[in-house]
């Protein structure tokens, strides 16, 4: 009987730990896109600066932004933003879309990428965050 009641415990324990471990990453990723700020805007009100403004990121096309003047390379890539997608793109821009006018050198960190990405992917294209 001991066992079944530590059992539970510990499944009642990571569950309601989850919420706080991702808000915990979606702190961080937000710390990190101090990195992204002096190019890109994200969020209500964002507009497009040196880089394009990244709300709605998740699921939205690549050279897509309005009014933003992309690079032929960034318009022509095929890429439809996801997941997957950023992860690769953010350890080296240049590698992943040749030609690209982003003079980033990159993240490295597997944590920060996935950090991060918890923290951009969660604004819809309005810049609200995502219920």
């Amino acid at each position: 009987m001991t066992k079944l009641t530590f059992g539970a415990l510990m499944i009642l324990t990571v569950t309601a730990a989850a919420p706080a471990a991702m808000a915990q990453d979606v702190a961080a990723g937000k710390s990190s896109f101090n990195k992204c700020l002096a190019c890109h805007a994200i969020g209500e009100g964002a507009k497009n600066k040196v880089g394009p403004e990244l709300n709605g990121l998740n699921g939205r096309k690549s050279g897509s932004a309005p009014d933003y003047s992309y690079t032929d390379a960034n318009k022509n890539s095929g890429i439809t933003w996801d997941e997957a997608t950023f992860k690769e793109y953010i350890k080296d821009p240049k590698a992943k879309i040749p030609g690209t006018k982003m003079a980033f050198a990159g993240i490295k960190n597997e944590n920060e990428i996935n950090n991060l990405w918890s923290y951009v992917s969660q604004f819809d294209k309005d810049g609200k965050i995502k219920q």
